[in-house]
């Protein structure tokens, strides 16, 4: 029986992995992860979030889908709570109302399509080292709610290491 692998050997190079700059506008960050394709070990995917550097090539942040969508919300909506946000679509459809304002929704949408993406990035909650091994992820990942971590090798980004290839390495370990 061999030993665990180490993050190193699973993780996706950096260089491999899509990413914007802070300043990119939500419409880019948009166009970036729509377009991304990952191939990793003959296994493609949509990656689900972005990495954010900053003007010197340091990583200040992530956006997921989920934030790019969020910030494409019209203002009237993001200035209240949460649940007052889902309270307003629990509302059953009127079939007399077919259509909404196609035009001004999509206006607003452009609209709010050119804010920075620093906007609703969020920060690096960990890193993990490219020897650690796997399990130790699997651990960051479960504790942390994450589907991706950046990878550091001497106190250099080199990589990370997502949940779908953890999936991947702990159905190979089960076999």
């Amino acid at each position: 029986m061999g030993s665990m692998k180490q993050v190193r050997e699973v993780m996706v190079p950096i260089d491999q992995y899509p990413s914007v700059r802070d300043n990119a506008t939500l419409a880019e960050a948009i166009a970036v992860i729509d377009s991304a394709r990952l191939d990793v070990g003959g296994r493609k995917s949509q990656p689900r979030l972005l990495l954010v550097f900053d003007e010197i090539q340091l990583l200040v942040g992530y956006v997921r889908r989920r934030d790019i969508m969020r910030g494409l919300e019209p203002q009237f909506l993001v200035s209240q709570p949460l649940e007052y946000r889902k309270m307003r679509f629990d509302v059953p459809a009127d079939p007399n109302l077919t259509e909404l304002p196609f035009d001004r929704t999509v206006s607003r949408i452009r609209q709010q399509a050119g804010k920075p993406v620093s906007d609703v990035m969020l920060p690096i909650p960990t890193t993990i080292n490219a020897d650690d091994h796997l399990m130790k992820a699997i651990h960051e990942m479960v504790t942390l709610n994450l589907y991706l971590i950046p990878v550091i090798d001497k106190k250099r980004l080199v990589g990370v290491v997502r949940s779908v290839d953890m999936i991947h390495e702990l159905a190979q370990l089960l076999k």
